[in-house]
């Protein structure tokens, strides 16, 4: 055993969130359906706050803004950084999106990281980059 093994042997423990349970609380959401189809491999899940991000106002709604349209727009262009930096476990990337309607398109920045699962599966997480 080495000493980061040892260091952690006996630790109690105090608390565990797992992504199941997240994904239960609805502070994750999956958007894994929506990433097949992008050509991910892995499941994909956002954080409460870039789902608020994906998902349009009624105003925005009106001008054919969609959850789908816009979450797709975030994969694919997450799809094509990950292939550019395919060695990086933590990519940012920012796509186009219509904030305001009736305003141009702003880039908004995201952060997305490849890590273990619940059961040391990989899994990408996407997140605002000040979100931990």
């Amino acid at each position: 055993m080495n000493e980061v093994e040892n260091f952690w042997k006996d630790a109690e423990v105090i608390s565990a969130y797992t992504r199941a349970q997240a994904l239960e609380d609805g502070f994750l959401v999956e958007l894994d359906a929506t990433a097949k189809e992008a050509g991910f491999k892995w499941p994909v899940a956002v954080t409460r706050t870039v789902y608020e991000v994906l998902k349009p106002s009624a105003a925005l709604k009106a001008q054919g803004q969609s959850f789908a349209g816009r979450a797709w727009d975030m994969l694919a262009i997450l799809r094509y950084e990950s292939c550019r930096a395919s060695d990086k476990a933590v990519i940012l990337f920012a796509p186009l999106f219509v904030l305001e309607p009736g305003k141009a398109p702003r880039p908004v920045e995201f952060k997305a990281e490849c890590g273990p699962g619940d059961d040391g599966e990989p899994v990408i997480t996407i997140s605002l980059p000040e979100e931990d």
